[in-house]
């Protein structure tokens, strides 16, 4: 796999840094905290419900073991984990994602509004918002290779 289809954007292969048999981790675009990263299954669908039981099964636990690095490596206390599943939910990109942000204690000032940060980080009718500045390649290749470091990789 030298790209991975996530919607209906290419991601270079040094973007992920996990593989399962029906997962993929990638590093995040425009971040909303160090660390926020995607599970992602490989298949491209839509919603949650669209999922077969092995994939959902297989992103959860691949959340779990993402999740655990994560909070290791960006020495958090909390993981946030959401999915957004369809636009009305704030979902931007048509294949089933789920965030995972590591959080500190009053990283935001009200926790909840973590929520709300996500959706200021995107604009209405689903496009990605222009005011957040994406990464360099470089930046999220670096990331993603210190997260790699973790787990056994193809």
């Amino acid at each position: 796999m030298t790209t991975f289809k996530f919607g209906p954007h290419l991601i270079h292969e040094s973007q992920i840094f996990f593989k399962s048999k029906l997962t993929v981790g990638i590093v995040n675009l425009k971040p909303i905290a160090a660390g926020h990263v995607l599970v992602v299954p490989k298949r491209n669908t839509p919603r949650l419900g669209d999922l077969s039981t092995e994939e959902t099964v297989d992103l959860m636990l691949s959340a779990r073991k993402i999740g655990n690095v994560v909070e290791n490596h960006y020495n958090c206390t909390s993981l946030t984990m959401t999915i957004q599943d369809g636009p009305q939910a704030g979902q931007t990109v048509p294949h089933v994602h789920m965030h995972i942000i590591p959080r500190k204690k009053g990283d935001w000032e009200n926790n909840d509004d973590i929520y709300q940060e996500l959706e200021d980080s995107k604009k209405s009718k689903g496009v990605d918002n222009e005011e957040r500045e994406p990464r360099s390649l470089e930046e999220m290749s670096q990331e993603a290779k210190e997260l790699r470091a973790y787990f056994q990789y193809e």
